[in-house]
């Protein structure tokens, strides 16, 4: 049970941090987030967590195809959003 409760804060935790300063980001990551995350590999869920940590122009940009992240798991993390 404590396991459960502790996912449970995670989670809680992940939808607090997909909240953005720009509404279209917040409607995107809050999508993936509830759509697609729980499909995540550890790793991935990972990587998703380090994408969240950008800032919300960049975050913007790439997800919008504007700019293309360097590092090749935040790429593969921004394909499974897109």
């Amino acid at each position: 049970m404590k396991v459960e409760l502790t996912s449970e804060r995670d989670l809680k935790r992940l939808q607090w941090r997909c909240r953005r300063g720009l509404l279209e980001l917040d409607l995107v990551l809050m999508a993936f987030l509830q759509r697609d995350y729980d499909s995540l590999t550890p790793e991935e869920q990972c990587d998703f967590s380090e994408l969240l940590e950008l800032p919300d122009n960049v975050l913007l940009d790439f997800l919008h195809l504007k700019a293309e992240p360097d590092d090749e798991k935040l790429k593969q993390i921004i394909k499974k959003i897109l």
